[in-house]
């Protein structure tokens, strides 16, 4: 997206004025204003027979933070037309339409949603000097391997701290991240077992990391800081841009919510600017409900005060199901590997088995419980994570034998 100065008297607005010019098919030109309470209005001015037609979008404005930028355009939000239809569970009053926002085609390798997360981290950590970049997760990271991306993007070692959430499943040889860990030359891996302070470990390898002379920056599991959830704060943005653009209103967006829960509360800031906002849903891939619901909302908070607004989000506005975590974190169940094979086979779009292929997992069950009906729009946040799945197929394998017959090779 590129920008061109305006000159702001032309307007009867106070802040600075971006004209923004996008590529559509019926020449849409979107003016951005910013510089009352933080917030940016954007108008949407659609040159049609009879004048000028727009209307506003409030949004928030992000642009006195620093940020890297790891991906040049906004990702792909389209209608789901065979996924929407197969989830109707043959019942045509519960069948809205599903669409998508492939946050999995991010930038930075494996794509994923850390990486807008990442966009404003990085931009901190290079502007404190730091030349190794420490963070944790499980032993199959996507953050994890979405930061040793980015650290090499930006010329700087990367040390991982991992965490054994299920006892026994660090594999050295494994596939997936872990092997994406080693092709991507991260410095030092260690491993802990489940339960460990994170936070501890990361300050020790960081301490480790002065005494060899290096300027260590440590970036707290999933970038899960006021700044980096900045980077949902402009996705909401971008959301809000794509709909008007569609004409489409969302009645809900939902997204798996992990374990710092920057995503959802990043979407809710970012939305709550809007009179109309949709209902923000997070479904857990491992902790509880009620713990998710404060992390969140404590995360809100921080961001609220990062941009110096008052908070317009209380608790009750955080919404989390934990109905679809199954055994535990990582651990398959039969409703993830249903919707893993169900948007493969409708949609030819992988899902990961830890946290989207259980938000979608939370989604189908939702629908098919009657909580959206024929003509409402549900968005579904696909966060990325594709490249754990070749670490976990024989989980979904094991699901798929029982739905088909094997494929017979000799015909």
């Amino acid at each position: 997206m590129q920008a061109r100065s305006v000159h702001p008297g032309a307007f009867n607005w106070v802040g600075q004025l971006a004209l923004l010019r996008r590529s559509q098919p019926d020449d849409i030109l979107d003016f951005i204003v910013s510089g009352i309470d933080c917030d940016l209005i954007a108008h949407s001015v659609i040159f049609a027979e009879g004048g000028l037609q727009t209307r506003p979008v409030a949004m928030i404005h992000l642009e006195r933070f620093e940020r890297r930028v790891y991906t040049h355009r906004a990702t792909d939000l389209v209608r789901l037309e065979r996924f929407s239809q197969a989830i109707g569970d043959g019942q045509s009053s519960h069948r809205p339409s599903i669409y998508i926002k492939r946050d999995d085609c991010l930038g930075l390798l494996g794509g994923g949603n850390k990486t807008r997360k990442l966009e404003f981290v990085l931009a901190e950590a290079l502007d404190r000097q730091a030349d190794t970049i420490i963070t944790c997760g499980a032993v199959q990271s996507n953050s994890c391997r979405a930061t040793a991306s980015a650290a090499k993007i930006e010329g700087l070692r990367c040390q991982l701290a991992l965490e054994q959430r299920v006892p026994g499943s660090y594999d050295p040889a494994a596939s997936g991240n872990n092997f994406l860990y080693r092709l991507l030359g991260v410095d030092r891996q260690r491993v802990v077992p489940g339960g460990t302070d994170m936070d501890g470990v990361m300050s020790q390898m960081a301490a480790d990391a002065q005494r060899q002379g290096r300027r260590p920056y440590v970036v707290p599991l999933g970038a899960g800081t006021p700044l980096g959830a900045l980077g949902y704060v402009k996705g909401a943005n971008e959301i809000m841009m794509q709909s008007r653009q569609m004409d489409v209103q969302f009645d809900a967006i939902i997204h798996a919510s992990g374990g710092s829960g920057g995503t959802q509360s990043g979407l809710l800031v970012g939305f709550s600017v809007q009179k109309d906002w949709p209902q923000i849903i997070g479904i857990c891939s491992g902790s509880d409900r009620t713990t998710q619901q404060r992390r969140v909302h404590r995360l809100v908070q921080g961001i609220f005060d990062l941009l110096a607004m008052p908070s317009r989000i209380g608790p009750s506005d955080v919404v989390c199901y934990d109905d679809y975590v199954g055994p535990g974190y990582s651990r398959s169940t039969a409703q993830m590997a249903e919707a893993v094979e169900l948007m493969a086979q409708t949609e030819g779009i992988l899902l990961d088995p830890v946290y989207s292929g259980k938000a979608m997992a939370g989604l189908i069950d939702l629908v098919r419980q009657g909580r959206f009906k024929t003509g409402q729009n549900i968005l579904f946040i696909h966060t990325g994570g594709v490249p754990a799945i070749y670490h976990y197929n024989d989980d979904v394998l094991a699901w798929l034998s029982t739905q088909s017959a094997p494929y017979d090779e000799s015909q």
